[in-house]
């Protein structure tokens, strides 16, 4: 099938409706991407449509230079086999999760006659219990740590425990009740680990039960050291519940979310065992093909959980935040991998809404501080440079924006990007006054000549680049102002949205007359996408402010004489201030505490003009 121009009508006339996996080559012979399909016919033919593709696919496809398949028995197999070639080729169009590493886990042996708990990662081979898994090794120390504290079982080496001949350290500090010199009684011993295990499940609330009962035989047989004892491990167990938030139910299960910004991605895995919230982790894939989260969950899914190479738990319940398209086929595949039922749920409510609800904010969060690092700025700033043709890096941007309702309650925003990501200290926001309502032109004109207006009087620094969000009318505006205040040294570009508003399909409109479209991939462009969707969100929350300033505004509020509780009363008196504008200087006076004199002065103000 090899040729210079990759026969497509010829190859998908002949391919078979069946399940598999097909892979596409470029002329290097090199992998280009790796896919699945419950039709390959059907599936390989979407990709040379003659429209509705986006501008990455399109890129995608130009490169194709030879298609292999691979026929499946059935889709579940077709996407064990995709996954398998994805983590071996990692082809470049293909979203990798690259994770090398196996998550760590707590580990209780059982074949001990003092069971031990400590650290794991790698195959569970040895017997006992594992607790898990936790997102990080800090997290599971920091368990250890809190266990050795409240229950006192022996985290030490096989080794080292059969080897003393008197108790080491940490009996001293009340951290192991020194089993290796039989200070403890099997039985006692026993009781803390399972108290311990219960702990790690989830019970905590049945354990403090169970301390509290004891706690209350030992009182009542005198026994008031031992009583003291359990009513310390209440106190550590009360305050170990403080600093966590809890589950009210008790389930297994992993909340996974996707966020996506201009220029990244941010893919958050949060652990709920036992009903406690174990931690989270966070990955950033590079994408090619302007994934949406929908199709990123698609293909973290089966990465993360039928991988072979790092030996996951799968959890009863998987919780995301999209509606996935394939989501009874993950759910078949994960089912038969763990010989038992899964789950996937995408509508949930309740205290999964929550968790929900924090992951995103976590996942938010993460992306920001990965897309400002330092790193990741100077590389996109260096890539605007050769983007634009400018003699230097540039070290400064603004942007401009406008926001309204339909001409109502307009406000236009600036921000501004230095070489170290937002510079929030020098945004500014304008109210635009005395303009016909929705004539963005005239909003953007008046506020770039109050802006630079006030740089032109040393108020503050001129910006290498000011681009502004609009298409060449918004941009024509920009230039005039630009020439009446004589300010040049300024390179402007106009931002337009591109076809259906799609992050990635941007047009940028430059002063000198010329147009620049640039691959979606193209880090100078997310930086652009960066600083007017930061503009954009600016804009919009003054003008949402604003608007709801005006429409909570009494025509009452600013009269002379007229405080809070005369205006009370005028609202109770008629019912409203369309009836108080409503009605006569005679029917205001008789309302409680408004003289004649006022109830004239209030009719005036009212009807002024």
């Amino acid at each position: 099938m090899k040729s210079d121009e990759f026969d497509h009508k010829s190859f998908v006339k002949h391919l078979t409706a069946r399940p598999g996996v097909y892979r596409m080559l470029d002329e290097a012979n090199s992998i280009l991407y790796v896919g699945k399909a419950k039709n390959l016919k059907k599936r390989v033919a979407s990709y040379f449509r003659s429209s509705a593709l986006d501008s990455k696919t399109m890129a995608l496809v130009s490169r194709i230079k030879d298609i292999e398949v691979t026929v499946t028995t059935s889709e579940t197999e077709a996407l064990l086999l995709e996954q398998s070639l994805i983590q071996e080729l990692r082809p470049p169009y293909n979203i990798v999760f690259r994770d090398d590493k196996s998550y760590p886990y707590i580990f209780l042996s059982s074949t001990d006659d003092y069971p031990r708990l400590s650290f794991h990662r790698g195959a569970k081979k040895r017997k006992g219990k594992y607790f898990g898994p936790f997102p990080s090794a800090y997290s599971v120390r920091d368990s250890l740590n809190i266990l050795q504290k409240v229950f006192r079982v022996r985290q030490c080496e096989d080794t080292f425990f059969k080897n003393r001949t008197r108790p080491c350290l940490q009996y001293q500090i009340k951290r192991c009740s020194g089993p290796c010199c039989e200070l403890v009684s099997r039985e006692e011993y026993a009781d803390d680990v399972q108290h311990a295990a219960m702990f790690l499940e989830g019970k905590s609330s049945a354990v403090l039960n169970d301390y509290a009962g004891k706690m209350d035989h030992a009182s009542a047989s005198l026994q008031f050291e031992k009583a003291a004892h359990y009513r310390d491990q209440i106190v550590h167990l009360r305050k170990i519940q403080e600093q966590q938030y809890v589950v009210g139910e008790r389930g297994e299960f992993d909340i996974m979310v996707a966020k996506k910004s201009p220029g990244g991605v941010c893919v958050l895995v949060m652990f709920i065992r036992g009903g406690r919230m174990l931690g989270n982790k966070t990955y950033f894939p590079s994408t090619r093909l302007n994934e949406d989260e929908v199709e990123i969950l698609t293909a973290f899914i089966p990465q993360f959980y039928l991988s072979d190479t790092h030996g996951r738990d799968i959890p009863k319940e998987i919780v995301v935040n999209a509606k996935l398209t394939d989501k009874s086929l993950f759910v078949e595949a994960l089912s038969t991998k763990t010989s038992r039922k899964v789950t996937i749920a995408d509508n949930v409510r309740s205290q999964r809404k929550r968790w929900v609800n924090i992951a995103l904010t976590s996942a938010e969060q993460a992306l920001g501080s990965h897309l400002a690092n330092r790193n990741n700025i100077g590389k996109r700033f260096e890539a605007l440079q050769e983007v634009l043709q400018l003699d230097g890096i540039p070290q400064r941007l603004e942007c401009f924006d406008i926001s309204h309702s339909s001409g109502e309650a307009t406000v236009a925003s600036c921000v501004v990007f230095d070489s170290n990501g937002p510079l929030k200290s020098d945004y500014r926001r304008f109210n635009i006054e005395g303009i016909t309502p929705g004539d963005d032109y005239a909003a953007m004109s008046q506020a770039l000549k109050r802006r630079y207006t006030r740089i032109k009087k040393g108020e503050g620094l001129v910006p290498d680049i000011l681009f502004i969000d609009g298409g060449k009318g918004q941009l024509h505006e920009a230039e005039k102002v630009m020439e009446e205040l004589q300010i040049v040294d300024v390179t402007l570009v106009g931002v337009a949205k591109g076809p259906g508003r799609k992050a990635g399909l941007e047009h940028l409109f430059m002063s000198t007359g010329s147009e620049i479209s640039l691959p979606p991939d193209n880090p100078g462009l997310h930086l652009i996408q960066h600083i007017r969707d930061e503009s954009h969100r600016f804009a919009i929350t003054a003008h949402r402010n604003r608007r709801g300033k005006a429409r909570t505004k009494s025509v009452l509020d600013g009269i002379d004489g007229v405080g809070p509780k005369r205006r009370r009363a005028l609202l109770r008196h008629f019912g409203g201030s369309k009836q108080v504008q409503g009605a006569s200087p005679e029917e205001i006076a008789k309302v409680e505490s408004i003289s004649q004199k006022l109830a004239a002065h209030i009719y005036d103000t009212l009807h002024k003009g």
